[in-house]
């Protein structure tokens, strides 16, 4: 998912969560790349953050979104949109098992 001057098909995206209140991510600001392969929107986009975060559904080591883990992306269905993820992202954040999970220093990015 590298950036790409010449991306005429408008396949990389970057997304911003701004952490919800009452839980260990609030005030914080996230920052997140979504990549759409040639088979979006029947297929999810790839979703990595770039600021480092501690939740069930992301990749400790990577950033990444894994699909098994987000309901979201396991469950895709075409009409979704990348904002409903970011939206639905947020919502998992603040999660009973992710709300006060211990998180990286702020401003340090995979």
């Amino acid at each position: 998912m590298d950036d790409d001057g010449d991306d005429i098909f408008m396949r990389s995206w970057t997304g911003t969560i701004i952490g919800p209140l009452s839980s260990v991510h609030e005030g914080r600001i996230y920052q997140l790349k979504l990549f759409c392969d040639k088979d979006y929107p029947d297929k999810p986009p790839t979703v990595r953050f770039h600021s480092r975060i501690n939740m069930a559904c992301v990749n400790p080591d990577t950033g990444l979104v894994e699909g098994k883990k987000f309901h979201m992306l396991a469950n895709w269905q075409r009409e979704y949109t990348m904002e409903n993820i970011l939206t639905q992202l947020k919502k998992e954040m603040a999660a009973p098992h992710n709300r006060k999970l211990v998180q990286p220093p702020e401003g340090t990015f995979f």
